[in-house]
């Protein structure tokens, strides 16, 4: 997920530089949707494994 965000900002800076207005922005909007998305994602794989805990060794 957090590879496609970083694309999308890539094709954003490059639209950017070309001025291709509408394009930048989309895609910006892509890039940070996908990465709050990735960053929720991450908190809730987190706390899912604080609470699961370790488990002993077999």
């Amino acid at each position: 997920m957090l590879y496609w965000a970083a694309i999308f900002l890539i094709i954003a800076i490059v639209a950017a530089i070309f001025g291709f207005g509408g394009v930048a922005s989309t895609a910006s909007s892509i890039a940070e949707i996908l990465f709050f998305i990735f960053i929720v994602l991450f908190v809730i794989s987190v706390v899912v494994g604080l609470f699961r805990g370790r488990r002993p060794p077999i």
